[in-house]
């Protein structure tokens, strides 16, 4: 973990960041942000570094897609920005409809890990709704992906979406344990709609029992989309998660 138990991913404000990213980035850190997770970043590394260091910003993970694609010029980016976990965001739903498809996306990502530690960085994985909705043998294709993992391969564990794909996060958290590294923390009404998500603390997710039963994951505040303006999300999450303890 982080100095901060806390941070940000900047999909959340992939609009502000479009319009003018320093500006957008200075917004999160007057806010009181001191961790950012990025994603496509590979091609503007140079930039975030710059950007994240005038700004006091640190960015420890970000997204990018690993498996079919150039992992070396990722890994270069990553360490341009003095980022150490990359995180892949997701492998499409028909990869996770039976064993092989399963096997096969955890041996490449354990693959593309060994290099990775070969440059001094991590690999992750980041989960949607549909790993969990799958069942193979009646387990959920997540779990059975884990099972699979070398131990050098985290998980960035989305627990919105572990929910409306229909697994209990907290009962999730404990079966999977410290392999878990990151926890994408959202609340919302628990469908698909990504419209319908509220600032942590405001909807129906149970956030702190969350948090609780993976207590040395570094909590990632995301909203994949809201009504409003998403800045008042971010300053009522932050708010809500720094009075239960969790440092910013």
């Amino acid at each position: 973990m982080s100095s901060s138990d806390l941070s940000v991913q900047l999909y959340t404000i992939r609009q502000a960041l479009a319009e003018d990213r320093g500006t957008a980035l200075s917004r999160l850190a007057d806010l009181g942000f001191r961790t950012v997770e990025l994603f496509d970043f590979v091609d503007q590394a140079d930039a975030y570094s710059d950007l994240l260091g005038e700004r006091g910003l640190a960015a420890p993970s970000g997204h990018a897609m690993l498996i079919g694609e150039d992992a070396g010029k990722v890994f270069d980016a990553a360490q341009t920005i003095g980022m150490w976990t990359v995180i892949q965001p997701m492998v499409a739903a028909d990869r996770w409809a039976d064993l092989d498809g399963v096997v096969g996306t955890a041996r490449a990502l354990n693959e593309i890990a060994k290099k990775a530690a070969d440059r001094g960085l991590v690999v992750g994985y980041h989960n949607h709704w549909w790993e969990l909705e799958s069942r193979i043998g009646g387990t959920s294709a997540l779990e059975v992906f884990a099972e699979h993992l070398d131990d050098a391969v985290v998980l960035e564990v989305d627990t919105y979406w572990a929910e409306v794909g229909g697994e209990g996060a907290v009962e999730l958290l404990g079966r999977l344990g410290d392999r878990v590294g990151f926890l994408h923390v959202k609340d919302g009404p628990g469908t698909q709609v990504m419209r319908d998500q509220v600032a942590v603390g405001s909807g129906s997710v149970d956030v702190l029992a969350i948090m609780a039963a993976a207590p040395r994951a570094l909590r990632v505040v995301e909203l994949d989309d809201f009504a409003g303006d998403v800045f008042d999300a971010l300053r009522d999450s932050l708010a809500y998660l720094t009075a239960h303890g969790v440092s910013a």
